[in-house]
This record gives structure tokens, C-alpha cells and sequence, in this order.
């Protein structure tokens, strides 16, 4: 299933046409058209985000959105820390490009998303295969 379908599925389950969501959320009547064969720029993916009341991953795969209750504080400051020294580390080296191009701010926030969610879904899925018996009592 492409973005577009998703979308258009989600219009569905909302009730409201394409025309009435490009509106609301404020970009060209007809854009979403074009998803079928490019992708909308992360500002336009966060807007999608919100306005549905699901995530950005969902969007993009259409995998269902990972159960993010189940993290706590500690956990959250975690994949902050890690996605800081991740990105620092990159930053380190020189001529780290996409190809053969410099990273713009765009596909910098796009990598950062993509590190964030996977960095998340890592967190989450050792969580549910930690054993309870080593898992700390405040879980």
C-alpha cells in the first residue's frame, strides 16, 4: 500500500474528501495526487501526523504505531541521549554526504526521524523480550 493510499484511506475513516484535508491542513489543492509517485517534504509529514492522529512511521510503512506507553522517563532520556551522541558522531565526520551531496537541513531532519524511530523500536522491542525476572521493579 503506497502513501497516498494510506491516505486516502484515512480520509475515508475520517469522512472528508482529499481537497477538504489538503485545506485543512494547509497545502495546494491536488498535491496529495502527486504522493503516488513522490514523497511529501517532513513538514508536510508532520502535518499528515497530526492531523490523523497517527505517526509519521505509519505514513511512510504503514506499519501499525509501536506501543509507546510502554516506555517511561528513563527510557525517553535514553533514546534522547543515544540520538544526541548518534548524530554528534556523524557530524564528526567529514563528507558525510547522500549522494554524493552534502546533507541539507531536510534530509538531516529525515535521518533524524528515521534514527529517533529506529533507536524507539529497539527500546521497545528489548523491553518485551527482557525477561521480567531482570527487568528493575519500577517497569
Amino acid at each position: 500500500m503506497t502513501l497516498l493510499s494510506r491516505i486516502k484511506l484515512l480520509c475515508k475513516q475520517k469522512g472528508i474528501s482529499q481537497r477538504k484535508m489538503e485545506q485543512e491542513i494547509g497545502i495546494s489543492n491536488g498535491s496529495s495526487s502527486k504522493w503516488e509517485t513522490s514523497s511529501p517534504s517532513i513538514e508536510i509529514l508532520q502535518k499528515l501526523s497530526s492531523y490523523f492522529h497517527v505517526s509519521i512511521n505509519y505514513l511512510i510503512t504503514g506499519e501499525p504505531d509501536t506501543d509507546v506507553k510502554s516506555l517511561n522517563a528513563k527510557d525517553e532520556h535514553d533514546i534522547a541521549k543515544r540520538l544526541e551522541n548518534t548524530l554528534s558522531a556523524l557530524d564528526m565526520q567529514e563528507g558525510l554526504m547522500f549522494s554524493g551531496e552534502p546533507l541539507d537541513d531536510i534530509t538531516r531532519e529525515l535521518l533524524k526521524a528515521s534514527l529517533e524511530n529506529s533507536i524507539r523500536i529497539a527500546k521497545i522491542n528489548a523491553k518485551k523480550f527482557t525477561p521480567k525476572k531482570y527487568r528493575p521493579e519500577n517497569e
